[in-house]
């Protein structure tokens, strides 16, 4: 398998599933996309997906600090991001995208959640109700997971 910018990751493997998955199934993500965010759970969502994203900043900034922050964080956070973007919005659209996203930006931030994707969803649904930030951006995944029962 070729080396991405974010192999270096703990949880580069579900990284990588989650390009696939979205690539080779992009209306699995918008219909798990549905089932996981209503109405009543938007604002929740936006509240996790924000301190995801700034979890994922905070920890990129801390540890690109110590090896000179321009180097290490221009290099290998953009670069990460970047190429992780870029595949996934070459494979997919719209909802199906930005569901992957979100999953993306959980395993990249959180070193400990990956174990939620191979989860039964309706106990990750009991989580993220509960107001876990990791199992709300993780739901779609797990859908789509118990869906396809394939890791890459």
């Amino acid at each position: 398998m070729t080396q991405t910018a974010w192999s270096y990751l703990p949880n580069a493997k579900h990284i990588n599933w989650v390009l696939a998955s979205v690539k080779a199934h992009p209306e699995k993500w918008e219909a798990a996309y549905n089932a996981a965010y209503n109405a009543a759970r938007i604002a929740a969502w936006n509240a996790a997906r924000i301190a995801a994203w700034n979890a994922a900043r905070i920890a990129a900034r801390i540890a690109a600090y110590d090896a000179a922050f321009d180097a290490a964080y221009d290099a290998a956070y953009d670069a990460a991001w970047n190429a992780a973007r870029d595949a996934a919005r070459g494979a997919a659209r719209g909802v199906a995208w930005s569901t992957a996203d979100d999953a993306i930006v959980a395993l990249a931030a959180y070193d400990d959640c990956a174990y939620m994707i191979e989860s039964e969803v309706d106990e990750l649904k009991i989580i993220a109700a509960f107001g876990d930030q990791k199992a709300a951006l993780l739901l779609p995944a797990c859908i789509v997971y118990n869906e396809t029962k394939v890791l890459v």
